[in-house]
């Protein structure tokens, strides 16, 4: 292997919707701000999910593995490492993945494997986090990138960035801001993992040489 495909991180993006977090990696990918990654492959559990046609568009492989046709969780998700392992990847990047994930899985993957989630972690973990924002009274939200844990919505987190919650806001509308600031976060995280600057050591994310006690904020950042 040469040195310069020595330094390039392989990243395989599994997804399950419309794949708008993908797409901000590609349209990265496009704009020479994933210069030290390649995106080779987008894997989903929904054979109709419309990330598939975003990656294929961006002549990227996509591959379908639908749940619903294995007999438990763990059944699959063997399966779907079988599947995500032929496309030796250095990163897994969950985006919009959703499904809970045994494990067995996670361990295979403990520190190349990134998710992004919809809340200033470790508040609102699971689901419907706009809401519960909203039903809190609270003054902002926003999101996190977090390497995966067997916790779910655990793993130490990497990155946040918060919005405002606005006078009049509903789900629909926070969770619009809150996007926008997903679409900048993650081909970030991708772009230090990819370049060595961001790895996890036991239960901490280091940046730059630095354990990170708490979780870097997009607002601080120069």
């Amino acid at each position: 292997m040469s040195n310069s495909e020595s330094v390039r991180t392989r990243v395989v993006v599994l997804i399950s919707g419309s794949g708008s977090n993908l797409q901000a990696l590609i349209d990265a990918r496009d704009h020479a701000q994933l210069a030290s990654a390649d995106l080779v492959a987008v894997i989903s559990n929904r054979p109709l999910a419309a990330g598939l046609q975003r990656a294929e568009r961006a002549e990227i492989k996509t591959e379908v593995l639908d749940h619903t046709l294995f007999p438990d969780r763990k059944t699959f998700d063997r399966q779907l490492m079988q599947l995500i392992d032929q496309h030796q990847p250095d990163l897994v990047v969950l985006a919009g993945y959703m499904r809970i994930l045994s494990d067995e899985f996670v361990r295979h993957y403990t520190g190349r494997m990134l998710n992004i989630h919809p809340s200033l972690l470790p508040k609102y973990k699971g689901l419907h986090t706009h809401r519960r924002a909203l039903e809190a009274g609270d003054t902002e939200h926003g999101c996190s990138i977090h390497f995966v844990s067997e916790t779910l919505d655990g793993g130490p987190v990497i990155i946040q960035a918060k919005v405002n919650i606005e006078a009049g806001d509903s789900e629909a509308t926070l969770a619009e801001r809150v996007q926008q600031k997903e679409h900048i976060i993650y081909p970030l995280v991708v772009s230090w993992y990819a370049q060595g600057r961001l790895y996890q050591q036991d239960d901490h994310a280091v940046f730059d040489k630095q354990i990170l006690h708490q979780p870097l904020q997009l607002d601080s950042l120069t």
